[in-house]
């Protein structure tokens, strides 16, 4: 009877082979791929299909008509009761809920009315409708049209139709412009053309005297100055007037109640008027890419409202006006790309809600003032193409790519900043410093799993070592 361990040695062998095996195969598999932050999950083998837009469904599009009685049909027994049917709207433009003037109005502007527009608004993208509520039948409170053909042609008399709307938006529609009706002009509170009506003028868009919000971009719009268009929308809380060629200079005085002003990428000279500091509801200033000169105003720090400002790409000059630091909720400040000159103020690391921070390409000098915790807390920060500028080593890292010169014992610029990091500062995402730890921390979660397969194999294999040592151990002290 000897020989019966035999074969419980040889199935702990075998035991140890298969666990090596095992081990083996889970160290040598491929790892799946660590998916980026900006990445959607995708669930495997899933097909993504379009969904149709649902129609609404209502009790009187799902009834048939009831069947129309003959001459020789027989009367209902009085004892029987039928329910009554409500009839079926065809699919026509006849049936319809808008207005039939408004109905052929939005015809004769080449737009589906297959479907009810009131009903189902979203079937005719990109173009888009908002009707009211009112009986018989509905009237279009808004109208966008968008990628317009070349065969639509605005009429006076469908404008005339549609003397209800309140907004009105045309995109993508080079259409020739026309001079709207009294009553459309009455009732429009919102007017927005983008790349749209091919050329207008300050007089025309003056008449528009009901506005509360005004957008022309992309669109050449002929007039001295954007008085001669402001001056007469006393109503106005929103303007925007961008790359449209726009000459004259900023309005002295415009209306207390505006939130929100753009005049980015037109002609504008002059200076900034004193007057403007008076918006104190005004949120958003740009008058990025004109060529207005002069200095900021000293007293800029009177927009209290202001959250985001850019008067980038001009030729301003002059200090930073120290009143900007009592701006509470400012954002978002860009002066780049202008001749503003003086150091740079330290009570900008003061104001705890800013995120974005431009002072790029000016004629700052002396010394950086901020320190790396404040840098740290700005999503962008460019300070480059400032050749008199530079920061303190002992403060800032040389990591930081400020794309700018350390500064000597004397607070000047020790050499020009290397061609390498300037070119990293402008063309990075939003910002001009770096921080490498994130990359070291991407390779550490890279090769870790690795190391857990290995410390994993070692184990199994210590175990099952020690298995082996203990049965040849307890078969020799027989």
């Amino acid at each position: 009877m000897e020989p019966q361990p035999l074969p419980l040695t040889l199935l702990l062998h075998l035991l140890l082979l298969l666990l090596l095996s095992a081990t083996a195969l889970s160290a040598k598999a491929p790892l799946p791929p660590t998916p980026s932050p900006t990445s959607s999950p995708t669930r495997p083998n899933s097909t993504t299909t379009p969904k149709s837009p649902t129609l609404p469904s209502s009790p009187s599009a799902k009834a048939p008509l009831p069947p129309t009685p003959s001459p020789t049909s027989s009367p209902t027994p009085p004892n029987s009761t039928t329910t009554p049917r409500s009839p079926t709207l065809p699919s026509s433009p006849s049936s319809s809920t808008l207005d039939p003037k408004q109905l052929r109005a939005l015809q004769s502007l080449n737009i589906p009315t297959s479907k009810d527009p009131c009903r189902n608004p979203s079937i005719l993208p990109p173009n888009t409708t908002i009707c009211d509520s009112s009986k018989p039948f509905r009237h279009l409170l808004s109208l966008r049209l968008a990628n317009c053909s070349d065969d639509v042609a605005l009429s006076f008399t469908a404008l005339k139709s549609l003397s209800t709307l309140q907004s009105l938006q045309f995109l993508n529609c080079p259409v020739a412009p026309i001079r709207f009706p009294a009553d459309l002009v009455a009732s429009l509170h919102s007017f927005t053309c983008i790349n749209s009506l091919r050329r207008l003028t300050g007089v025309w868009l003056a008449r528009l005297q009901n506005l509360t919000d005004l957008t022309v971009s992309n669109v050449q719009v002929n007039a001295s100055g954007p008085f001669v268009i402001l001056g007469s929308l006393k109503k106005l809380r929103s303007v925007t007037i961008s790359h449209a060629n726009l000459t004259g200079s900023i309005p002295k005085h415009m209306n207390l109640n505006l939130t929100h002003i753009d005049f980015s990428g037109n002609k504008l000279q002059g200076k900034i008027p004193s007057g403007l500091t008076l918006l104190e509801n005004l949120e958003t200033l740009n008058l990025s890419s004109n060529s207005i000169n002069g200095s900021i105003p000293t007293s800029f720090g009177d927009l209290i409202s202001l959250k985001n400002v850019s008067l980038s790409s001009n030729s301003l000059s002059g200090a930073i006006p120290e009143s900007i630091s009592a701006i509470p909720g400012l954002v978002h400040l860009d002066l780049s790309s202008n001749q503003l000159n003086g150091t740079i103020p330290k009570f900008l690391s003061d104001m705890k809600s800013l995120k974005h921070l431009n002072l790029a390409n000016n004629k700052f000098h002396g010394v950086v003032p901020f320190n790396v915790s404040f840098i740290s807390r700005l999503q962008v920060f460019k300070i480059s193409r400032n050749s008199d500028l530079c920061y303190n080593h002992s403060v800032l890292s040389s990591k930081l790519k400020l794309g700018i010169s350390p500064c000597d014992k004397h607070g000047l610029p020790m050499s020009p900043p290397p061609a390498k990091a300037d070119s990293s500062a402008d063309n990075s995402s939003d910002s001009d410093y770096d921080d490498t730890d994130e990359d070291d921390e991407k390779q550490d979660r890279h090769h870790g799993p690795n190391k857990v397969v290995l410390g994993v194999a070692i184990g199994l294999s210590s175990i099952v070592f020690l298995i082996i040592f203990l049965v040849l151990l307890s078969k020799c002290c027989r």
